[in-house]
């Protein structure tokens, strides 16, 4: 941390928002220092997001106080949170990208002459922004023709231009990888030494002990304390987001065990050959009762596109596949469903919950996709699968009535969850279920999958966590360049090393 002021930038004093049946803050106290990074910690449902968004003007607060640059602020929106000097770049970046890289930089802020924008002027000003974060590229460049990282960083470049005293960064790594956090890592670190007040929210603890100078961990919508980052250590940091003993995790991490699997009878699913022109090339992959099979390979190595074919959301052009040693054609998500087997998107925005339908509607689709939509569910059974896997699964908050956007990321991975498992499915295709929530949440869902499949459901996991791929599956596909190159048998032989090595490789079956 750089030499700072003692005088917060950010000061929130008993902070309390409630939504109908959901106290989401309870006299919360939280600030932001110039010239600092500061880590926001806690499980998903914790309160984090609410915090931000109260900052940031997107929510109003029932009680409390919240001062700027020592003047007490009632913000009405986003636009004045951000006059106030006030900027936040969200996982998803928010930007537009059709347009221009110059033209998302100064969205907004375009420099005019005669009342007409002066592109030339308005390109120079966005590459001196650009440049001041070390970004060199053409800003007359589409957007869309950049990495996700580097729209990060046109994302930053923007918030710089409003003159932002303080960057809010909410889960800005989740989908980098190591190079291109550590160049957005570089970037932090140069607008802390400026002196600017870095928010900072992330699931990944080791990048927090990375980057962060302070940290303050919320719990259950309360605040459990501030902390320096040197002084806690990770043990402990996680024993104060979870607020329990970390018996889920340590049974996971020291379980050398997994439930046995009979790999000489009939795959429930059996792929031969099975591909797609444009998306994957054609593989083989059997699946067996009670087997977790996990997929391992880079972003972009067509882990998303075995799956969707396996499930029937995509149309193989060639090969087999069998159900039950049964030939089948899946030529879309209804004919999987009609064969047992469910797919969670890794997008579960765009293709899982449904923001504006209660936790009660969203578990009930799936039971309701499966019958026919002329035949609706009765009432007195969706009531029972609801309460059922929202005890079973410890969606929070336990209310059927709430509405699905309002919870976290953790709990609506919940729920999406508890949608499929209503549908008591024999084959259940998980695409990053974990990715983007917290520890506590993390291991519940790993050792929910674990349980399933000692019960006998099958199950394909994706995650580009190799830790966790290596810690559930019995068995390992490895994929590159939209190609399955090795299948493995998981044991304590097999490590990420070796993972990583038939990645790199292109290595044969093993």
């Amino acid at each position: 941390m750089t030499e700072q002021s003692t005088t917060p930038i950010v000061e929130m004093t008993g902070i309390s928002i409630t939504f109908p049946g959901v106290k989401a803050l309870d006299g919360v106290d939280f600030r932001l220092l110039p010239g600092e990074v500061h880590a926001l910690m806690g499980e998903n449902g914790a309160g984090k997001s609410t915090l931000i968004k109260a900052l940031t003007g997107v929510y109003g607060i029932d009680s409390g106080r919240i001062v700027v640059g020592g003047v007490e602020q009632v913000f009405s929106g986003p636009a004045a949170a951000q006059a106030a000097g006030v900027s936040t770049v969200y996982q998803e970046v928010n930007l537009t990208d059709n347009l221009s890289v110059a033209e998302n930089v100064m969205l907004g802020h375009e420099i005019r002459r005669f009342g007409v924008i002066d592109w030339h002027a308005t390109r120079k000003a966005a590459r001196g922004y650009l440049q001041a974060l070390n970004l060199d590229i053409d800003p007359r460049s589409s957007l869309s023709s950049h990495s996700l990282a580097v729209q990060q960083l046109v994302a930053i470049s923007r918030a710089m231009v409003v003159d932002a005293r303080v960057l809010i960064l909410d889960e800005p790594t989740s989908s980098l990888d190591a190079d291109e956090v550590a160049r957005l890592f570089d970037v932090v670190r140069t607008l802390r030494d400026r002196g600017v007040a870095i928010l900072f929210v992330s699931h990944f603890l080791d990048q927090i002990y990375a980057i962060s100078d302070r940290l303050t961990v919320l719990r259950n919508g309360t605040l459990v304390g501030e902390y320096r980052t040197e002084e806690l250590s990770r043990v402990e940091l996680v024993g104060k987001m979870i607020g329990r003993e970390l018996e889920v995790l340590s049974e996971l991490e020291t379980s050398s065990e997994r439930a046995v699997v009979d790999w000489t009878g009939t795959p429930y699913l059996q792929a031969i050959g099975v591909g797609r022109k444009g998306s994957i090339e054609p593989f083989d992959l059997d699946i067996f009762p009670g087997e977790i099979v996990g997929l391992a390979g880079l972003l972009g190595s067509g882990r998303t596109e075995l799956a969707r074919l396996l499930y029937g959301a995509d149309h193989a052009d060639s090969g087999e596949t069998r159900v039950a040693g049964e030939p089948v054609r899946l030529r879309n998500p209804r004919a999987g469903l009609s064969r047992s087997i469910v797919f969670s998107s890794e997008s579960r925005k765009t293709e899982g919950i449904i923001g504006d339908l209660t936790v009660r509607e969203n578990i009930v689709l799936g039971l309701q996709a499966e019958r026919g939509w002329l035949r609706r569910v009765p009432s007195r059974k969706a009531d029972e699968v609801v309460d059922r896997y929202i005890k079973a699964l410890g969606v929070r908050p336990a209310n059927p009535d709430a509405i699905a956007g309002n919870l976290s990321g953790g709990n609506q991975q919940k729920v999406l969850l508890a949608r499929w498992l209503a549908t008591a499915p024999k084959l259940l295709i998980l695409d990053e279920p974990t990715r983007g929530i917290d520890v506590g949440a993390k291991a519940e869902i790993q050792k929910l999958v674990a349980e399933l499949a000692s019960q006998g459901m099958s199950v394909v996991f994706i995650s580009a966590e190799l830790d966790e791929v290596l810690r559930l599956s019995h068995r390992i596909a490895v994929l590159r360049d939209r190609r399955k190159v090795a299948e493995l048998v998981n044991s304590q032989d097999v490590t990420t090393d070796v993972v990583v090595d038939l990645i790199a490789s292109g290595g044969t079956s093993a």
